[in-house]
């Protein structure tokens, strides 16, 4: 087959779903073109470390084209995708380039969700990016500066009250990891302030934590948090956010951090294909095979996927998940094209859940194998260490993981783009109104 004739397939999104689709069509003579709205790809279980300062963003993200440098059939594009010509079989991006197919894999992911309340996202960063991870690094960090300056008991408590909306794993990881931050690691760096005496709330909404988990996991979690100092507050929602501020009913909470971790929606590829998104989250309807329904030749997979290929439930947007379909969809393409026995329908295999809670302190839920404590936290750390495989040096991070555990040191306390908070300081901020 001349490289003339040789079939194209281009992939939207450079996450687990799209790169694992990439290098099983990679060893074949198809010509793909991977696009991404970035150059890297970012390892996002582990960003919540980032935010609390135990890794760098160089340890959780790396460059794409690295990883297909030796590939001459893939090529690899940073641009934002804006539409989705089915007819023509085109994708076309912000920059007015174009770039025809012959098999789409949408693999572009989720964005955070605030239920239709956006205007809270510039008081309550989410964990999405490296960017994100950053900007919430930043503001834990100079909330302690903040306090140790502080002119009054009530400006210092609400500098070090730190308010993390939802109760996924998402949220139970950042409420015990500041805890921790504040507890051992920035104990002893402050002459003004206590930084132990930080209050850290964990505000969800449903009846417990970790609602995808076994019930007793949740609980498990929920003591563990109570031991490191959380207060965690159940069947709470939040109705109101201004700046330093959340609204819980009748309940103002003052907060001088806050971070959101209770909603994602898919990103805007149902809007792209010109369909109808299925859910609050608008994800992307897909069929046995994955294909977008209605669109011949296209496919979803990981979070942007509506797929009920896990026994007749969803599939969860979790890494493995992303994955199994990245390869599945690309061992679908193969077949199409006669390079491969067809695999028949997607099938989701769920290898288990897994949340870290605190120091030594985990739940793994594997079905019939549920683990807590110290043997989970070791099993969590090896199973992102064996995700790290491939794409990263997992034995830097293992290293510097360790290290971090023996001596309760953090190794990215880094202050960085603070100037426009100072600029803005002097201005009046937003204020809820007291319940009445």
């Amino acid at each position: 087959m001349t490289k003339a004739a040789r079939p194209k397939v281009v992939i939207i999104g450079a996450g687990f779903g799209g790169l694992t689709a990439a290098r099983i069509l990679a060893k074949h003579p198809v010509d793909i073109t991977l696009i991404d709205k970035r150059n890297y790809h970012l390892f996002q279980p582990l960003l919540y470390q980032v935010a609390t300062a135990d890794l760098s963003p160089a340890d959780v993200a790396w460059p794409i084209r690295g990883m297909f440098s030796g590939r001459k059939n893939v090529r690899v594009l940073m641009g934002k995708v804006v539409r989705i010509d089915r007819a023509a079989k085109t994708v076309h991006c912000a920059d007015g380039c174009s770039y025809p197919y012959d098999d789409l894999i949408i693999a572009s992911g989720a964005q955070h969700s605030y239920f239709g309340k956006d205007d809270w996202a510039p008081f309550a960063p989410g964990l999405k990016r490296v960017i994100d991870a950053t900007e919430v690094r930043k503001r834990i960090l100079l909330a302690f500066e903040k306090a140790e300056t502080a002119q009054s008991e009530a400006e210092r408590m609400r500098h070090m009250t730190f308010a993390v909306v939802g109760g996924g794993p998402t949220g139970v990881e950042m409420a015990g990891a500041i805890a921790e931050l504040a507890r051992f690691s920035l104990a002893r760096d402050f002459t003004s302030i206590n930084p132990r005496s930080a209050r850290v709330i964990l505000v969800q909404g449903a009846d417990r934590l970790l609602p995808a988990f076994d019930a007793k996991m949740g609980e498990y979690a929920l003591k563990a948090l109570e031991k490191l100092g959380v207060e965690v507050l159940l069947k709470t929602r939040v109705t109101q956010m201004a700046d330093g501020q959340i609204g819980c009913g009748d309940t103002v909470i003052e907060a001088g951090t806050v971070i959101w971790a209770a909603g994602v929606a898919a990103s805007p590829a149902a809007k792209w294909l010109g369909i109808d998104g299925v859910g609050r989250a608008r994800l992307v309807p897909v069929d046995a095979d994955l294909q977008v329904e209605g669109c011949e030749n296209v496919f979803a997979v990981g979070d942007v996927a509506a797929s009920r290929a896990w026994n007749g439930d969803f599939v969860p947007g979790i890494a493995p998940a992303a994955k199994q379909g990245g390869a599945y969809v690309a061992r679908k393409i193969l077949a199409r094209l006669g390079m491969g026995r067809d695999p028949g329908p997607f099938v989701y295999k769920h290898a288990g859940n897994l949340a870290t809670i605190g120091r030594n302190s985990a739940v793994v839920d594997l079905g019939k194998v549920k683990l807590t404590g110290g043997l989970a936290w070791w099993f969590w750390g090896l199973a992102h260490i064996y995700f790290l495989i491939g794409v990263r040096a997992p034995l830097l991070v293992a290293m510097q993981w360790f290290w971090s555990y023996l001596t309760f040191t953090k190794g990215a306390r880094l202050i960085t783009g603070t100037a426009a908070l100072y600029e803005t300081a002097d201005q009046e901020p937003l204020k809820l109104d007291a319940p009445k």
